[in-house]
Protein backbone atom coordinates (compact mmCIF):
# COMPACT_ATOMS: atom_id res chain seq x y z
CA UNK A 1 0.00 0.00 0.00
CA UNK A 2 0.99 3.78 -0.59
CA UNK A 3 2.53 5.35 2.85
CA UNK A 4 2.30 9.10 2.72
CA UNK A 5 5.53 10.75 2.77
CA UNK A 6 7.58 12.01 5.92
CA UNK A 7 7.27 15.46 6.81
CA UNK A 8 11.25 15.96 5.36
CA UNK A 9 9.96 15.44 2.69
CA UNK A 10 10.53 18.86 1.28
CA UNK A 11 14.20 19.03 2.19
CA UNK A 12 15.34 16.36 0.27
CA UNK A 13 15.20 15.19 -3.41
CA UNK A 14 15.26 16.67 -6.75
CA UNK A 15 13.25 19.30 -7.42
CA UNK A 16 13.10 21.00 -11.06
CA UNK A 17 11.03 24.06 -10.31
CA UNK A 18 13.74 25.51 -7.30
CA UNK A 19 14.37 28.67 -9.35
CA UNK A 20 16.92 29.76 -6.80
CA UNK A 21 20.11 28.63 -5.84
CA UNK A 22 21.95 29.25 -2.67
CA UNK A 23 25.40 28.20 -1.83
CA UNK A 24 26.33 28.07 1.92
CA UNK A 25 29.96 26.78 3.42
CA UNK A 26 29.87 23.00 4.10
CA UNK A 27 32.36 23.74 7.10
CA UNK A 28 34.74 25.61 8.78
CA UNK A 29 34.06 28.64 11.23
CA UNK A 30 30.97 30.11 8.78
CA UNK A 31 29.11 27.07 8.15
CA UNK A 32 27.23 27.32 11.64
CA UNK A 33 26.76 30.82 11.65
CA UNK A 34 25.38 30.88 8.26
CA UNK A 35 22.81 28.24 8.44
CA UNK A 36 21.61 29.25 11.53
CA UNK A 37 21.47 32.88 9.84
CA UNK A 38 19.22 31.50 7.41
CA UNK A 39 17.30 29.31 10.03
CA UNK A 40 16.32 32.63 11.41
CA UNK A 41 15.15 34.15 8.23
CA UNK A 42 12.82 31.47 7.84
CA UNK A 43 14.59 29.40 5.74
CA UNK A 44 14.64 25.47 6.26
CA UNK A 45 17.74 23.52 6.25
CA UNK A 46 17.26 19.99 7.07
CA UNK A 47 20.84 18.77 6.62
CA UNK A 48 21.39 14.94 6.92
CA UNK A 49 24.64 14.04 7.67
CA UNK A 50 26.78 15.30 5.12
CA UNK A 51 24.32 16.19 2.49
CA UNK A 52 25.41 18.57 -0.43
CA UNK A 53 22.34 19.80 -1.30
CA UNK A 54 19.04 20.82 0.49
CA UNK A 55 15.62 21.49 -0.90
CA UNK A 56 13.24 24.16 0.97
CA UNK A 57 10.36 23.42 -1.44
CA UNK A 58 8.11 25.79 0.92
CA UNK A 59 10.33 28.54 -0.33
CA UNK A 60 11.49 26.94 -3.97
CA UNK A 61 15.18 27.19 -2.79
CA UNK A 62 17.74 24.72 -3.53
CA UNK A 63 20.54 25.11 -0.70
CA UNK A 64 24.16 23.75 -1.72
CA UNK A 65 26.69 22.79 0.65
CA UNK A 66 30.11 24.12 -0.62
CA UNK A 67 33.87 24.82 -0.14
CA UNK A 68 33.73 27.87 1.18
CA UNK A 69 36.63 28.65 -0.48
CA UNK A 70 35.02 27.83 -3.89
CA UNK A 71 31.62 30.02 -3.31
CA UNK A 72 32.76 32.88 -4.85
CA UNK A 73 33.64 31.29 -8.42
CA UNK A 74 30.58 29.28 -8.36
CA UNK A 75 28.31 32.67 -7.93
CA UNK A 76 30.76 34.34 -10.26
CA UNK A 77 29.62 32.05 -13.09
CA UNK A 78 26.20 32.31 -12.74
CA UNK A 79 25.04 28.62 -11.92
CA UNK A 80 24.48 29.55 -8.10
CA UNK A 81 22.17 33.01 -7.47
CA UNK A 82 23.42 34.05 -4.01
CA UNK A 83 26.31 32.54 -1.98
CA UNK A 84 27.33 33.31 1.80
CA UNK A 85 31.21 33.20 2.43
CA UNK A 86 34.26 35.35 3.74
CA UNK A 87 35.08 38.56 1.96
CA UNK A 88 38.93 37.46 2.40
CA UNK A 89 38.11 34.40 0.27
CA UNK A 90 35.87 35.87 -2.39
CA UNK A 91 37.99 38.28 -2.68
CA UNK A 92 41.03 36.01 -2.99
CA UNK A 93 38.89 34.34 -5.83
CA UNK A 94 39.27 37.02 -7.84
CA UNK A 95 35.73 36.23 -9.17
CA UNK A 96 33.21 38.66 -10.58
CA UNK A 97 31.05 39.05 -8.16
CA UNK A 98 29.48 41.59 -6.14
CA UNK A 99 28.81 42.00 -2.14
CA UNK A 100 24.82 42.57 -1.66
CA UNK A 101 25.36 42.37 2.20
CA UNK A 102 27.60 42.17 5.19
CA UNK A 103 26.37 39.60 7.37
CA UNK A 104 27.98 40.79 10.68
CA UNK A 105 29.75 37.37 11.89
CA UNK A 106 32.93 35.74 10.79
CA UNK A 107 34.84 39.13 11.48
CA UNK A 108 38.49 38.84 10.93
CA UNK A 109 41.79 40.43 8.82
CA UNK A 110 43.70 39.66 6.23
CA UNK A 111 47.48 40.92 7.87
CA UNK A 112 51.35 40.98 7.23
CA UNK A 113 53.34 39.17 10.11
CA UNK A 114 56.90 38.58 10.34
CA UNK A 115 58.96 37.32 13.09
CA UNK A 116 59.43 39.90 16.24
CA UNK A 117 62.06 42.54 16.11
CA UNK A 118 63.28 41.32 12.36
CA UNK A 119 62.91 44.71 11.40
CA UNK A 120 60.69 43.44 8.05
CA UNK A 121 60.12 46.08 5.92
CA UNK A 122 57.50 45.14 2.88
CA UNK A 123 60.31 45.77 -0.55
CA UNK A 124 60.91 44.59 -3.50
CA UNK A 125 62.67 40.79 -3.22
CA UNK A 126 60.37 40.27 0.25
CA UNK A 127 59.34 36.63 0.03
CA UNK A 128 55.88 36.07 1.67
CA UNK A 129 54.14 33.33 2.50
CA UNK A 130 50.78 32.93 1.75
CA UNK A 131 47.17 30.57 1.25
CA UNK A 132 45.61 33.55 -0.16
CA UNK A 133 47.79 34.49 -3.27
CA UNK A 134 45.13 36.47 -4.88
CA UNK A 135 44.41 39.15 -2.08
CA UNK A 136 48.29 39.54 -1.65
CA UNK A 137 49.37 39.91 -5.19
CA UNK A 138 46.22 42.34 -5.40
CA UNK A 139 47.70 44.40 -2.34
CA UNK A 140 51.44 43.80 -3.99
CA UNK A 141 50.17 45.23 -7.69
CA UNK A 142 48.99 48.28 -5.32
CA UNK A 143 51.74 49.15 -3.58
CA UNK A 144 53.72 48.85 -6.44
CA UNK A 145 56.12 46.11 -4.42
CA UNK A 146 57.61 43.51 -6.28
CA UNK A 147 57.66 40.70 -3.62
CA UNK A 148 58.19 36.91 -4.28
CA UNK A 149 54.60 35.19 -3.24
CA UNK A 150 55.40 31.67 -2.05
CA UNK A 151 51.82 29.61 -2.20
CA UNK A 152 51.19 27.20 1.11
CA UNK A 153 47.99 25.76 1.88
CA UNK A 154 48.10 26.18 5.13
CA UNK A 155 50.43 26.49 8.44
CA UNK A 156 52.38 29.76 6.89
CA UNK A 157 53.51 30.70 10.24
CA UNK A 158 56.23 28.34 10.46
CA UNK A 159 57.27 29.70 7.08
CA UNK A 160 59.34 32.26 8.44
CA UNK A 161 61.07 30.08 10.91
CA UNK A 162 62.07 27.34 8.23
CA UNK A 163 63.78 29.64 6.57
CA UNK A 164 60.99 29.74 3.51
CA UNK A 165 60.03 33.09 3.23
CA UNK A 166 60.50 36.22 5.27
CA UNK A 167 57.30 37.26 6.19
CA UNK A 168 53.52 35.77 5.77
CA UNK A 169 50.28 37.12 5.08
CA UNK A 170 47.48 35.43 6.77
CA UNK A 171 43.92 35.59 8.28
CA UNK A 172 43.96 36.66 11.75
CA UNK A 173 41.37 36.96 14.86
CA UNK A 174 43.14 37.54 17.89
CA UNK A 175 46.49 37.36 16.09
CA UNK A 176 47.46 34.40 18.85
CA UNK A 177 49.14 32.03 16.79
CA UNK A 178 51.11 34.59 14.82
CA UNK A 179 52.64 35.49 18.18
CA UNK A 180 53.20 31.58 19.18
CA UNK A 181 55.03 31.66 16.61
CA UNK A 182 56.94 33.95 17.61
CA UNK A 183 55.78 36.38 14.51
CA UNK A 184 54.36 40.22 14.89
CA UNK A 185 51.71 42.13 13.14
CA UNK A 186 53.40 44.15 10.48
CA UNK A 187 51.39 47.85 9.43
CA UNK A 188 47.86 48.31 9.48
CA UNK A 189 45.28 45.58 8.09
CA UNK A 190 45.29 44.65 4.27
CA UNK A 191 41.71 43.61 4.33
CA UNK A 192 38.91 43.69 7.17
CA UNK A 193 37.28 40.71 6.67
CA UNK A 194 33.96 39.14 7.28
CA UNK A 195 31.22 37.13 6.14
CA UNK A 196 28.90 38.74 3.06
CA UNK A 197 26.24 37.95 0.88
CA UNK A 198 27.32 37.20 -2.62
CA UNK A 199 25.66 37.22 -6.09
CA UNK A 200 27.15 37.83 -9.58
CA UNK A 201 28.54 40.76 -10.41
CA UNK A 202 25.70 43.29 -12.30
CA UNK A 203 23.68 40.39 -11.91
CA UNK A 204 19.76 41.91 -10.96
CA UNK A 205 18.02 40.04 -8.44
CA UNK A 206 14.51 38.29 -9.59
CA UNK A 207 11.63 38.11 -6.70
CA UNK A 208 13.28 35.23 -4.77
CA UNK A 209 16.36 36.69 -4.44
CA UNK A 210 14.80 39.98 -3.24
CA UNK A 211 12.94 38.06 -0.50
CA UNK A 212 15.92 36.35 1.19
CA UNK A 213 18.15 39.48 1.24
CA UNK A 214 15.83 41.29 2.91
CA UNK A 215 14.95 38.94 5.09
CA UNK A 216 19.04 38.62 5.83
CA UNK A 217 19.13 42.10 6.14
CA UNK A 218 16.35 42.14 8.66
CA UNK A 219 17.74 39.04 11.21
CA UNK A 220 21.60 41.40 10.68
CA UNK A 221 20.16 44.47 11.89
CA UNK A 222 17.86 42.95 14.43
CA UNK A 223 20.94 41.33 15.80
CA UNK A 224 22.19 45.12 16.28
CA UNK A 225 19.26 46.54 18.47
CA UNK A 226 17.40 45.80 21.72
CA UNK A 227 13.61 46.85 22.33
CA UNK A 228 13.61 48.81 25.22
CA UNK A 229 10.43 49.62 27.15
CA UNK A 230 9.89 51.62 29.96
CA UNK A 231 6.47 53.21 32.03
CA UNK A 232 7.19 56.99 32.24
CA UNK A 233 5.47 60.14 33.61
CA UNK A 234 3.56 61.34 30.37
CA UNK A 235 5.26 65.02 31.14
CA UNK A 236 8.77 63.76 30.61
CA UNK A 237 7.91 62.60 27.33
CA UNK A 238 10.35 64.96 25.65
CA UNK A 239 13.43 64.32 27.87
CA UNK A 240 13.18 60.94 27.40
CA UNK A 241 12.78 60.42 23.65
CA UNK A 242 15.73 63.14 23.57
CA UNK A 243 17.40 59.98 24.94
CA UNK A 244 16.47 57.72 23.07
CA UNK A 245 14.39 58.88 19.83
CA UNK A 246 13.98 55.60 17.96
CA UNK A 247 14.23 54.99 14.35
CA UNK A 248 10.87 56.87 13.41
CA UNK A 249 9.88 57.60 16.74
CA UNK A 250 8.93 55.63 20.05
CA UNK A 251 4.85 54.08 20.24
CA UNK A 252 3.55 55.14 23.13
CA UNK A 253 0.36 53.74 25.02
CA UNK A 254 -1.32 55.58 27.77
CA UNK A 255 -1.42 53.21 31.06
CA UNK A 256 -4.53 52.92 33.94
CA UNK A 257 -2.50 54.92 36.18
CA UNK A 258 -3.21 58.28 34.82
CA UNK A 259 -0.61 60.86 33.95
CA UNK A 260 1.60 57.88 32.50
CA UNK A 261 2.77 56.00 29.51
CA UNK A 262 4.47 53.21 28.51
CA UNK A 263 6.90 53.49 25.45
CA UNK A 264 8.52 50.97 23.00
CA UNK A 265 11.84 52.24 21.24
CA UNK A 266 14.71 50.41 19.24
CA UNK A 267 17.85 50.96 21.04
CA UNK A 268 21.91 50.56 19.16
CA UNK A 269 22.57 47.25 21.31
CA UNK A 270 25.88 48.88 22.18
CA UNK A 271 24.30 51.53 23.62
CA UNK A 272 21.51 49.81 25.61
CA UNK A 273 22.89 50.13 29.09
CA UNK A 274 23.83 53.97 28.63
CA UNK A 275 20.29 54.88 27.36
CA UNK A 276 18.48 53.08 30.19
CA UNK A 277 20.70 54.12 32.72
CA UNK A 278 19.45 57.68 31.80
CA UNK A 279 16.04 56.99 31.98
CA UNK A 280 16.26 55.80 34.77
CA UNK A 281 17.57 59.22 35.80
CA UNK A 282 15.02 60.90 34.31
CA UNK A 283 12.44 58.60 36.13
CA UNK A 284 11.65 55.89 34.04
CA UNK A 285 10.11 52.85 35.69
CA UNK A 286 9.91 49.13 34.99
CA UNK A 287 12.81 49.78 32.08
CA UNK A 288 13.23 46.53 30.33
CA UNK A 289 15.11 45.42 27.09
CA UNK A 290 14.49 42.42 24.69
CA UNK A 291 16.42 40.90 21.87
CA UNK A 292 14.82 41.22 18.27
CA UNK A 293 14.97 38.30 15.87
CA UNK A 294 13.99 39.81 12.48
CA UNK A 295 12.62 43.10 11.53
CA UNK A 296 12.40 45.63 8.78
CA UNK A 297 13.12 49.01 8.59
Amino acid sequence: MPTSEPSTANLTGADPKAPMRVALPNKGALSEEAAELMSEAGYRLGRSGKALRVYDRDESVEFLFLRPRDIAIYVGSGVIDLGITGRDLSSDSRAPVDEVLSLGFGKAEFRLAAPAGSGFALVDGARIATSYDGLLGAYLTKQRVEASIIHLDGAVELAPSLGVADAVADVVQSGRTMADAGLELIGEPLLASEAVLITQRGRKPDEAARVMVERLRGVVVAAEYLMVEYDLPAELMAEATAVAPGMEGVTVTPLAREGWVAIRVMVAKAEANVVMDSLSRIGAKAILASDLRTCRL
